[in-house]
């Protein structure tokens, strides 16, 4: 069944009441003076991980994916993949392949692979587009991609991408957001399967909504060791003032803020990518970005010295800036 979901208006968010941990504060204000309920607020690395495992936990359960993660942790082979390749394409050093296959037991799913025509292991990235986009743009040149999937490809990794943008939900009982990111897990474990993947070097990318997932990834899967976010570090404040708000789900707004979920990467590596041209409202600002980021930065603080998350400003507006996203990945997902 495909239910169609409008984008929730703020009085349709329901206030999650489920508590875990005792390191999870009755309230806190970040520093754009948003209220978040489980914001971290311990002060050693236990504590960072003891809040991560319960947020998450919190997550799975209000996005409506506590059962296929579940089943996923006692047996990756619970849903058989059952890939098919639709069609290939020689690129020169790689091969572009179209393909098919389950993310769960009742919907198939389309995405673009790339493998490199090199001998060994080689790292893996999912890509991942943003509103109105889908799984071919991010290897657009001309897009506000720039190409990085195929910039990726070209330099050897295997990369994803999969189409996120619906605003609909496909199965009864699930959410937007959790049907988006499950996806993308999906797609993360049918990389590991790959004899030419090493997954112990995944990472993960995105400009605009697919800045936000590659967050969502990066934060909800700890195989990610390297997320590029871009054109989305922001607050729930100005994504509520005027954007769509296909991002917000029962339980998430009246708990979290998104320096919250990106605190979730920590200690590993996060570059968050912002244009000096986005301006606010409808779009991304630096000012909004510094804030958010010095709340991140918090989390790092505790788990890894505050080294491995990093805000970069680019001269540009809402693009994705590939040279930079390679250079990341290849220090951080070729070691």
């Amino acid at each position: 069944m495909r239910l169609s979901q409008r984008c929730l208006s703020l009085g349709a968010v329901l206030l999650a009441a489920l508590a875990f941990g005792s390191t999870i504060p009755s309230s806190s204000a970040d520093s754009a003076g948003e209220t978040h309920r489980r914001k971290f607020m311990g002060d050693s690395p236990e504590a960072l991980r003891a809040w991560q495992d319960g947020t998450r936990k919190f997550l799975f359960d209000r996005m409506h994916l506590t059962d296929l993660m579940d089943d996923r942790s006692k047996d990756l082979d619970s849903i058989p993949f059952e890939a098919k390749v639709l069609s290939s394409e020689d690129k020169g050093t790689y091969v572009l392949e179209e393909i098919e296959l389950n993310s769960t037991p009742d919907r198939r799913i389309k995405a673009i692979l790339t493998r490199p025509k090199t001998e060994g292991k080689s790292a893996a990235v999912v890509c991942i587009h943003g509103h109105g986009g889908t799984r071919q743009v991010v290897h657009d040149p001309a897009s506000l991609y720039r190409g990085f999937a195929k910039d990726l490809a070209e330099r050897g990794y295997v990369t994803i991408s999969t189409d996120v943008g619906q605003h609909e939900v496909y199965e009864e009982g699930r959410t937007l957001m959790g049907e988006r990111l499950w996806d993308l897990i999906r797609c993360t474990d049918y990389l590991t399967t790959l004899d030419q993947v090493d997954a112990d070097r995944l990472g993960c990318g995105g400009l605009s909504l697919g800045g936000e997932m590659a967050m969502w990834l990066g934060a909800m899967d700890p195989r990610m060791k390297g997320t590029v976010s871009s054109g989305f570090l922001t607050t729930v404040e100005n994504m509520q003032d005027g954007h769509c708000m296909c991002w917000d789900f029962p339980g998430f707004s009246d708990n979290f803020t998104f320096s919250d979920i990106y605190a979730l990467i920590a200690p590993r590596a996060l570059l968050c990518q912002i244009g000096a041209k986005e301006r606010e409202p409808g779009g991304f600002p630096p000012n909004l970005a510094y804030r958010a980021m010095d709340d991140i930065q918090q989390a790092y603080a505790v788990g890894s010295n505050g080294h491995l998350a990093t805000l970069s400003i680019h001269s540009d507006g809402h693009v994705y800036q590939s040279a930079e996203g390679a250079a990341f990945f290849d220090k951080h997902l070729q070691d």
